[in-house]
C-alpha cells in the first residue's frame, strides 16, 4: 500500500507560478512511477505529467509541456509539480497517482495507476 497526500494548491494569477507537492508513504514509494492528473469541473480526469526513477524520464501532456515541470525527491518520497505561467484553463483539482513499475513507461491512462491522493484545488484567475 502507498499513501499519497497532495498539498500546495490554491489561487494563482494568470502567468504566476505555483508548486504542488505529493508526499508518499508506505511500501517503498521510490519503486513507483508517479504522475499528476487533473479534473476540471464537469470534465474527465486527464493526464498531466509522469516521472519514472529520474527526472530525465518525465513525460508531459501537450497542454502543459514547456510550462509545467514534474520532479521527484526519492530521499523525501515526494513528487512535485512546478506550474509556471498557468492559464485559467489549468483550473482543476490536481491528483497525485502512483503505479508500480512493471515494465511499461510512460503510463498516461488513469486506469494504469494503483494509488491516488485526495486531490488539491488549483484555481487560476484571469
Amino acid at each position: 500500500q502507498v499513501q499519497l497526500v497532495e498539498s500546495g494548491g490554491g489561487l494563482v494569477q494568470n502567468g504566476g507560478s505555483l508548486r504542488l507537492s505529493c508526499a508518499a508513504s508506505g511500501r517503498t514509494p521510490s519503486s513507483y512511477i508517479m504522475a499528476w492528473f487533473r479534473q476540471g469541473t464537469g470534465k474527465e480526469r486527464e493526464f498531466v505529467a509522469t516521472v519514472g526513477w529520474s527526472d530525465s524520464s518525465a513525460v508531459y501532456a501537450d497542454s502543459v509541456k514547456g510550462r509545467f515541470t514534474i520532479s521527484r525527491d526519492n530521499a523525501k518520497n515526494t513528487v512535485y509539480l512546478q506550474m509556471n505561467s498557468p492559464k485559467p484553463e489549468d483550473t482543476a483539482v490536481y491528483y497525485c497517482a502512483a503505479a508500480y513499475y512493471s515494465g511499461s513507461y510512460p503510463l498516461r491512462q488513469r486506469g494504469a495507476y494503483d494509488y491516488w491522493g485526495q486531490g488539491t484545488q488549483v484555481t487560476v484567475s484571469s
